[in-house]
């Protein structure tokens, strides 16, 4: 990449964009295999539909621990050859490419969920820097376009992903095995995925080159050195908070430890996973205090959770609410089409596997819908606003999710899917475009970390509750449990009318 540094940014090449975007391809081929296929190998494997949410949990628990961390690291990273951010797109895609190469063997439910895990984190340590690599390379006037860039070799990637099973079906691969094993278009769908995966990443990172610290000096984007450590919050304040958090999530975790104990009917044990995760955060606030003359990168990334730019706030919500409903349609989508349009829950029956393979189809279709998309967002958000664009995509994605309990044609779901890839290519594009500009450089990282909170919370909160919900309010009906991912989405279009575009 050969720029002359005057003193702006430079605007980059649509080649340059692409070239910087690939890797994203492979990390959504990834993440489309996980999505469309986690869920069946757990009932494969012999799990119930009550236990898949909490199965699920692992992975988004990690990731709110991993993504700050690697946004910091990178944030503090420089090497002459390798940059800040590429070094962790290459790790994470090594050990993503294992971690899909022995996926599909696994025998055990117990397997599978570590195997999620570890999956789900190496993914994360790949996808957390590349949201600040937009930021980084790209001037405010280009991030639009970076981020849709990203989101279209994202929907590629999702729509050959969550096809697969479903083409090596149609090639002669057994799509079905003895109960208890996966089959063979699992398995091959998933060493697929390996292969992309390591050449996708490979690709962004040896043809593109990284603006050097001195380099973003220059455009007026650092204004301290990367490797300096500056703590805002006294350690009185995370001593004062920690210990209000630590009482509160003890008591909770206490309390439902209790009840259980005292009765028959016992609440869900998924709720431990809220009560202690009040806890851990108390307890994280009161080690940050005990450290704090050190002034770690422990301490920083818990100083920075005390100033999240307001903009950054006010998209959180959005994000919570958002994401909460694309999770609720992952968890969901297979167990509850198999009952409501198949009339099955039985795993292991032809039925369940060929719904399977057709919400592998659909996720196809939404992916597709959002690959086209990305080349209409940029010209919405300039034609409108940003925070426009978003809620007409918001609500497009929240119709299609309640509309999964009007169609019992399962071809006419492809409507559905519409208005949901549109949802979906905006999410993961807008609210990074509004964030950036409202982001320091130097911690560009860290922050594009801790707004993946808003990604991982949901998830935790979708996994822990949605059980809870499918069971005891809709009497096991998961279908009701997609239309309310659907309102959840309606609500965050309702929260995007307070975030203004300057």
């Amino acid at each position: 990449m050969s720029l002359v540094y005057t003193g702006i940014k430079p605007q980059l090449s649509l080649r340059q964009i692409v070239n910087m975007s690939v890797g994203f391809f492979g990390i959504q081929f990834a993440f489309g295999l996980q999505n469309a296929n986690v869920s069946r190998i757990f009932q494969t494997l012999g799990a119930s539909i009550d236990d898949i949410p909490i199965l699920w949990i692992a992975a988004p628990l990690t990731g709110l621990i991993i993504q700050p961390i690697i946004g910091h690291w990178s944030d503090k990273t420089w090497h002459k050859r390798w940059g800040r951010r590429r070094p962790f797109f290459m790790v994470g895609a090594i050990f993503a490419s294992l971690a899909l190469f022995v996926f599909p063997n696994v025998t055990e439910v117990w397997m599978a969920a570590i195997m999620l895990w570890l999956l789900d984190a190496s993914i994360n340590v790949s996808m957390e820097p590349f949201r600040a690599f937009v930021g980084d390379m790209l001037p405010d006037g280009q991030r639009t376009t970076g981020f849709a860039m990203q989101s279209f070799f994202i929907g590629t990637g999702a729509v050959i992903s969550s096809l697969l099973p479903y083409m090596l079906t149609e090639f002669g691969i057994s799509n079905q095995a003895p109960e208890g094993i996966l089959p063979d278009s699992i398995k091959i769908s998933f060493i697929i995925g390996a292969i992309v995966y390591i050449a996708a990443i490979s690709y962004t990172v040896f043809s593109t080159k990284e603006y050097s610290p001195d380099e973003l000096k220059s455009f007026g984007e650092l204004n301290e050195d990367v490797s300096e450590i500056n703590i805002k919050t006294p350690a009185s304040s995370f001593t004062r908070k920690g210990s209000i958090w630590a009482l509160i999530g003890i008591a909770l975790t206490a309390g439902l430890f209790f009840y259980n104990s005292s009765v028959e009917n016992k609440l869900e044990k998924e709720l431990y996973v809220l009560t202690g995760g009040i806890a851990a955060f108390g307890l994280c606030q009161l080690v940050a205090g005990m450290l704090h003359k050190n002034k770690n990168g422990f301490v920083e990334v818990m100083d920075d959770l005390n100033f999240l730019p307001d903009t950054m706030k006010k998209l959180a919500v959005v994000q919570f609410f958002s994401w909460f409903a694309l999770f609720a349609m992952w968890i969901y989508t297979v167990p509850a089409l198999a009952q409501h349009i198949a009339g099955t829950t039985d795993a292991a029956s032809e039925a369940y596997n060929n719904m399977g393979n057709w919400v592998g189809v659909l996720f196809a279709f939404y992916n597709g819908f959002a690959a086209l998309f990305a080349f209409l967002l940029p010209v919405l958000a300039k034609r409108f606003s940003r925070p426009t664009a978003h809620i007409i995509s918001l609500i497009a994605g929240g119709l299609g999710l309640i509309s999964f309990y009007i169609f019992k044609d399962e071809k006419l779901l492809i409507i559905s899917m519409a208005g949901i890839g549109l949802a979906w290519c905006s999410i993961l594009a807008m609210p990074y475009s509004m964030l950036t500009r409202a982001l320091p450089a130097q911690k560009m990282g860290v922050y594009m970390g801790i707004f993946n909170f808003f990604i991982v919370i949901p998830q935790i909160l979708a996994a822990t509750l949605l059980g809870v919900l499918t069971r005891h309010f809709f009497n096991g009906n998961a279908i009701m449990t997609i239309v309310v991912g659907g309102v959840s989405m309606l609500i965050a279009a309702l929260f995007t009318l307070r975030i203004k575009d300057k």
